[in-house]
């Protein structure tokens, strides 16, 4: 089956662009939900089950191995069958994992439990192949991080509802040892994913394909090289997985960090607490929206890595109160990361787009391996000092960020400033003593089949474009 036809942002219409944008943006909250709802799980079958931190890790280990393992078969099924039909998919899996809650939770079944995660796990890797690169590509590269950012604000709004529901419905009374609300509450949750199917099965979703956008950038249907050599893509795989496994292992055992500061907190208080920090979060992730409107995105990242970096460390360091008040500062600046990665890692990819979209979102499955190494350590010592383990991952993501800033730097001039780049490659080149030049020299060399740089072609396509349409 050949990828479906299709159009580019920039075709859309104001009303049609605002739309689809608000639709794609619905399926943030599907997963934000179910996000929320896992880390208190995870506090709650410690207590029903009677089972250690590390064992309660293994919704974390199936939630985002799924990740791992399935985004890569999403990217490929999406590519082939279209954005649409790529969220009916992950809406059913969604919906389906979310069902076999009930009878694992009727049979008292840890292990149902785990593989229910999984098969939510794969239809939300699916959703989000599908929503992060739509997203993406909806726009200007300019402004890409902002859009996402905005976007999955609204994720940022459903997980910490997850945690309020938790602390009235699963924390208190007879619900603390049992897990009668369990079911209610994630049948509920099918039903929200089979509502949304049925929502987008009646909506005209206008179908983006990289194909169409690089001929709309640069007039050519040529991929930039093959997939393997876009290094920015791959190391951003790597710095989504360090990044996405500290990020989860934080919120998995936040409710554990919050009970054992000795400040008397029980469990249900800790769950309003954590559901505040998303808020936190939350809250974190708007205000990025604006501030990168105007500052480059990668600089941006590397500032708020290092301040990762920095809190996770006092957290596993300092006791109290004190601690939780570096808790609260990580989730604020953890708010724009995992967005800004994935934007940072499949920019200007063209017809890799969607492979590489796919290969961010398997990043995600570092939330499988974080988790069991942090519960092992906080076992052996205190949840507290296992808050090493993040900071490794935090530590990653900064390095990433911090070479982005250098390549930058090095082809284009150091700025602080979110610039676009495709405006400046056309501006460079008109700068050039003798443009005709540099259209022979490039027309010259693509005739003999020779390699030219992406940004030079970029440019020699404006050029050409700008003058066919003064004559």
């Amino acid at each position: 089956m050949a990828p479906p036809a299709g159009t580019t942002g920039a075709q859309l219409g104001r009303k049609q662009w605002a739309f689809a944008f608000s639709l794609v943006t619905s399926l943030f909250f599907t997963w934000g939900f179910a996000y929320g709802l896992l880390d208190v799980l995870n506090a709650h079958f410690q207590t029903v089950f009677g089972i250690s931190k590390l064992q309660s890790a293994l919704l974390q280990l199936a939630y985002f191995g799924a990740y791992f393992v399935w985004a890569p078969f999403a990217g490929a099924l999406v590519r082939r069958v279209g954005h649409k039909k790529g969220i009916h998919i992950g809406l059913g899996l969604y919906s389906i994992g979310a069902i076999l809650f009930w009878p694992s939770a009727k049979f008292e079944n840890y292990g149902g439990f785990v593989g229910s995660t999984f098969v939510i796990g794969c239809g939300l890797s699916t959703l989000e192949v599908v929503a992060n690169s739509y997203i993406s590509v909806l726009g200007t590269p300019q402004y890409a991080a902002a859009r996402l950012n905005f976007s999955q604000g609204f994720q940022g709004i459903a997980s910490f509802a997850g945690p309020l529901i938790a602390s009235r419905w699963f924390f208190t009374g007879a619900n603390a040892t049992s897990l009668g609300t369990v079911q209610w509450v994630y049948l509920a949750v099918a039903g929200l994913g089979i509502a949304l199917n049925i929502l987008f099965f009646f909506c005209d979703l206008p179908e983006i394909t990289e194909d169409a956008l690089e001929i709309d950038e640069v007039d050519i249907t040529d991929g930039q090289g093959p997939f393997w050599k876009q290094y920015r893509c791959i190391f951003g795989f790597v710095a989504q997985t360090a990044y996405v496994g500290a990020q989860v292992t934080v919120a998995s055992f936040a409710i554990n960090f919050l009970v054992d500061q000795g400040v008397g907190i029980d469990q249900s208080k800790a769950s309003q607490l954590f559901s505040f920090c998303q808020v936190t979060f939350t809250i974190g992730r708007f205000v990025g929206v604006a501030i990168l409107n105007f500052i480059d995105p990668a600089l941006l990242l590397s500032f708020y890595g290092f301040c990762c970096s920095l809190f996770c460390l006092l957290v596993s360091q300092l006791p109290g109160y004190r601690g939780i008040g570096c808790l609260f500062c990580l989730f604020f600046f953890e708010s724009i990361c995992y967005p800004c990665i994935f934007t940072l890692g499949t920019k200007n990819l063209g017809v890799h787009t969607k492979r590489g979209s796919g290969l961010i979102i398997m990043g995600v499955g570092g939330g499988a391996w974080y988790p069991p190494a942090q519960g092992a350590l906080a076992d052996k010592t205190y949840t507290r000092r296992s808050y090493l383990v993040p900071t490794s991952g935090y530590i990653v993501m900064t390095i990433y960020a911090i070479g982005l800033v250098v390549d930058q730097a090095r082809k284009n001039g150091f700025t602080f400033r979110n610039r676009d780049e495709l405006t400046a490659n056309l501006k460079r080149a008109a700068d050039f003593s003798s443009t005709d030049s540099l259209l022979g020299d490039a027309e010259g060399r693509l005739s003999s089949e020779k390699k030219v740089s992406s940004d030079e072609l970029v440019a020699v396509m404006r050029i050409r474009r700008s003058r066919s349409h003064s004559q």
